[in-house]
């Protein structure tokens, strides 16, 4: 004969981490009462919650809208872990979100997050450094992070963080130096990229090389990666198995053979032999970069005597599928066989 009972167990579909989530408009209002609550688990019960619903944007706008941002600033600071953790997810959660990056911004919470540079939770820092990552993808956000004075810091922090910290340090350089790069080199960037240049990682090699084009736009980039002898770092690069790595290493060679000084450096490491090769990349973006970069090289006598013989492999570029990379051959070829 059955016996009614009642089950001390949870239903299997509560979980008993996460705050229970009101029905309806007081969902997150809710949880933003909770979150300032003195007890410990009733705040960490109401992270757990809302990072589910902020993969939502609309949740994300609504949790903007009612304030939850200077709640989540304050628990930043929280000295429990777990809360420090959650905190930084639900926010680069919600950086994946235009209404996030940009509330970001209006509310300053990248100087809120620039507070746990140093945290001593590694989870927690690269929380925060994937949220300041998607920030610099935004050019009003990578605008924000250079103007709160955060690249020096940046800069300082390669040096000693994790491996896969560094990977989004550099994305998020990348990004500000874009913007502006003289912070980054009053730091020392150059010197610090250059022994990232030679990393067995690929992804930090990569985002090296592209910070180091990205550095190397302005003038001064271009004299300090002169003075700091990058050039044959660059050069050993230009063969290397990843495409992105090889496209950047010729677009920052191809920024500071401009100068004077810039070319012939480049021609003193032998940057010709290792940029004809790439004329017949797969890859366009690689193709694109290294016939500017040799056009900047046929610019020094000694350039131009050593390309005269490479016309041809030009002239094969003029029927290449990319439009700029035709464009870019046609100049090559002016400036290879240009006569006083």
């Amino acid at each position: 004969m059955a016996h009614p009972r009642i089950s001390a167990q949870l239903p299997p579909h509560l979980d008993p981490t996460k705050a229970p989530v009101a029905f309806g408009r007081r969902a997150l209002p809710k949880l933003n009462e909770e979150l300032q609550a003195a007890e410990l688990l009733t705040r960490q019960r109401a992270l757990m919650a809302l990072c589910d619903l902020v993969h939502d944007p609309e949740n994300a706008y609504e949790a903007v809208r009612i304030g939850f941002l200077d709640n989540l600033k304050k628990l930043l600071l929280d000295e429990n872990s777990t809360v420090r953790r959650k905190t930084t997810e639900v926010l680069y959660i919600m950086a994946t979100h235009n209404i996030g990056r940009t509330s970001f911004i209006e509310h300053e919470v990248i100087p809120a997050l620039a507070q746990l540079l140093n945290d001593p939770i590694d989870i927690c820092r690269w929380n925060m450094h994937y949220a300041l990552k998607l920030m610099s993808e935004l050019p009003a956000g990578a605008v924000a992070l250079v103007d709160s004075g955060l690249v020096p810091s940046l800069v300082f922090k390669l040096a000693t963080e994790l491996e896969e910290v560094q990977e989004l340090l550099l994305e998020t350089l990348v990004g500000c130096l874009r913007v502006e790069a003289f912070e980054a080199l009053a730091t020392g960037a150059v010197r610090i990229l250059k022994e990232k240049l030679g990393h067995s990682s690929l992804g930090i090699r990569s985002r090296a090389a592209q910070a180091l084009m990205a550095i190397s736009v302005p003038l001064e980039g271009k004299n300090m990666l002169l003075e700091e002898g990058v050039f044959p770092e660059l050069v050993f690069l230009l063969d290397d198995e990843d495409a992105e790595v090889r496209a950047s290493a010729a677009g920052a060679l191809m920024n500071a053979a401009v100068t004077t000084q810039g070319k012939y450096a480049a021609l003193n490491a032998d940057a010709i032999d290792a940029l004809l090769p790439l004329l017949s990349d797969d890859r366009t973006k690689v193709r694109l970069y290294a016939v500017k970069a040799l056009t900047m090289l046929a610019e020094a006598p000694e350039g131009r005597k050593a390309l005269l013989l490479h016309v041809p492999a030009f002239r094969e570029r003029l029927d290449d599928s990319s439009e700029a990379v035709r464009r870019a051959a046609q100049i090559a070829v002016q400036v290879i066989e240009w006569k006083p």
